[in-house]
């Protein structure tokens, strides 16, 4: 990647701060941009300060709704990370008009900035595979272990139809489209990138968001784990290197790129369910069985989801590299070695 000035809306976020890590390592100019809301932020802006300094790296501690601040922190940039957002399904329930300002608007804000940034910046967005709803149209297999869709052996491919289903997968979905419609209409080099249970070092889970490592921390912790729905529900797991290998690859093949949606997750061969597959994983690594109670089903919550990733691999020559158990005993270790940061939460 050649050197370029960078602005990553949510910068200080779990996967901001290691794409900011990978950019200042190649020695690329970053603008963290971030309203520091999130747990763990100010320990990641520390981290990364600690490793680069704060020569090619600036902080803003501002949100995506201060357009004044936004547009300035854009001036220039010639690449425009935007993954700032709230993030959970069960808030976006609870306080529906915050989430949408926080994502619909952000997006809408953050898209503006780019478009007056002077520099035709290239544009990534962070969506996320909930655009697709709960796809209740799929035949679903109930196994012994898992759901899953016979007629969809590659998983779910870009052509689904959109399907938004509760308030976050509405206010993401908006900003998707108009991340896809900025392309057609202005030739903002945009791209959007539906993502799917990305997971890694310098994450914070929450019951409500980042299972991966929430269960992690809660079965380290020993902590009460509580599942929604019968854990067999499936996810492709994403672990966090290869998600920043995809951003490099769609920077590096905006030609190919630019305009286009992708989805960006394990794919088949990365694909476990919650608990059913996941657990046992868990327990092995931790050493002891973990006592588990389930809950109800979640708004829009898809027995399963699978990313067909075969349109990235075929434009950006990218497919994930670190598989899914591999992926999760480095998150293991990384949150081990970590857990006194957990312990107080």
């Amino acid at each position: 990647m050649h050197t370029r000035r960078t602005l990553i809306t949510g910068g200080a976020g779990f996967i901001g701060a290691n794409l900011a890590h990978r950019l200042l390592v190649s020695g690329n100019e970053v603008i963290v941009y971030d309203n520091m809301s999130r747990r763990g932020a100010r320990g990641r802006v520390a981290w990364l300060t600690s490793n680069h300094g704060l020569g090619r790296l600036r902080v803003v501690p501002a949100d995506v709704n201060d357009v004044d601040t936004l547009k300035r922190s854009a001036e220039g940039a010639d690449v425009v990370f935007h993954l700032a957002g709230q993030v959970a399904v069960t808030c976006s329930v609870s306080d529906p008009r915050a989430d949408f300002t926080d994502n619909a608007m952000g997006t809408f804000n953050t898209l503006e900035a780019a478009r007056a940034a002077g520099n035709d910046p290239i544009f990534v967005y962070a969506s996320t595979n909930k655009v697709y709803g709960r796809l209740p149209d799929l035949e679903v297999v109930e196994d012994a272990t898992r759901y899953r869709c016979p007629s969809l052996p590659f998983g779910i491919p870009e052509t689904q139809r959109l399907d938004f289903h509760s308030p976050y997968g509405c206010s993401k979905g908006a900003g998707d489209q108009y991340v896809h419609d900025y392309a057609r209409i202005y030739g903002l080099r945009s791209v959007v990138l539906r993502q799917s249970c990305v997971h890694g070092a310098l994450q914070f889970g929450a019951e409500d968001q980042g299972w991966v490592s929430w269960l992690i921390i809660a079965a380290l912790l020993n902590r009460p784990v509580r599942v929604y729905g019968d854990g067999k529900q499936v996810r492709d797991l994403l672990f966090i290197d290869d998600l920043v290998d995809a951003y490099q690859a769609v920077v590096d093949n905006i030609g190919v790129a630019a305009g286009k949606v992708y989805n960006i997750g394990g794919g088949p061969d990365n694909a476990l369910s919650i608990w059913a597959e996941f657990g046992p994983l868990v327990e092995e690594l931790a050493g002891h069985r973990i006592p588990v109670t389930y809950g109800p089903w979640r708004p829009g919550d898809q027995p399963v989801y699978v990313s067909d990733i075969r349109l990235a691999g075929r434009d950006l020559c990218w497919q994930p590299r670190v598989s899914a158990r591999e992926g999760v005993v480095r998150t293991f270790n990384w949150i081990k070695a970590h857990l006194s940061a957990f312990e107080a939460a």
